[in-house]
This record gives C-alpha cells, sequence and structure tokens, in this order.
C-alpha cells in the first residue's frame, strides 16, 4: 500500500508541475534600463533588489499605480560579510504582483522617510500583457 501511494503522490506531482501548478519562478531585476516584461493572468511576481543600508535611515521608497500593481513584500537582508558592522549595508527586495494588463512605472527613490529629497533615484519600466 506505501509503494502505491508513494507512486500516486510522484505521478500527482509531475502532473501538477506539467500544469504549471508548481512554484513560481521571481525574477529579480536591479537595472532601470531593462524593461520589465510580465503576465497579469500567471501572477508573477517582480522583485527589485537594491543595494540600501537602513541602518543610516535611508531605504528606498516605492511610488507605482497600485491598480495595475500591488506591493506583496518589503524585505531586507544585510550583507554576510558585514552583518555584525554598524553602518554596513545590505539588499532591500521590493515585490510586486503585476494585476492588470498595460504599462506601469516604478518610481525608487533612495531617501530617508522624514526627508523630502532623495539621494538617488531609479525607475522601472513594467509591460504587463
Amino acid at each position: 500500500m506505501k509503494k502505491v501511494l508513494a507512486v500516486v503522490a510522484v505521478i500527482l506531482a509531475t502532473a501538477c508541475l506539467a500544469a504549471g501548478c508548481g512554484a513560481q519562478e521571481v525574477m529579480a531585476y536591479s537595472n532601470p534600463s531593462e524593461i520589465i516584461e510580465t503576465d497579469a493572468n500567471g501572477e508573477f511576481i517582480i522583485q527589485i533588489a537594491l543595494p540600501s543600508n537602513p541602518s543610516t535611515g535611508y531605504t528606498w521608497i516605492a511610488t507605482y499605480d497600485t491598480a495595475k500593481l500591488e506591493l506583496v513584500e518589503d524585505t531586507y537582508e544585510a550583507d554576510d560579510s558585514q552583518a555584525m558592522v554598524v553602518g554596513a549595508g545590505g539588499t532591500q527586495y521590493l515585490r510586486f504582483k503585476a494585476l492588470q494588463n498595460g504599462e506601469a512605472t516604478i518610481k525608487l527613490d533612495y531617501q530617508r522617510p522624514w526627508e523630502k529629497e532623495s539621494i538617488d533615484q531609479k525607475v522601472f519600466t513594467v509591460n504587463i500583457e
């Protein structure tokens, strides 16, 4: 009986992967000149990885069309080699999901949230089909 269940599990897992119900691949983008192509129907997640250093108060703040994109997650990972160093940087990951067809822009300002001026800005273009 255990062998039959194991064979059935393998067959179901293979069928699920062939049908596209497995884990979705998440593409990471960090170059603003690269146009991001995605599909709204496939619920493709866009992950933008950029250097960041929140220990100094600076973070990437996103402005985007909420009708076309949803911010799913905003996380930060310290560099492994600098994990215990005060003021050391890392990478901020902004994960988006495409909601609706069309072109969208994600404007990212690197700034302290309480200040009006950013010290860097990146603009990404997203084509959703």
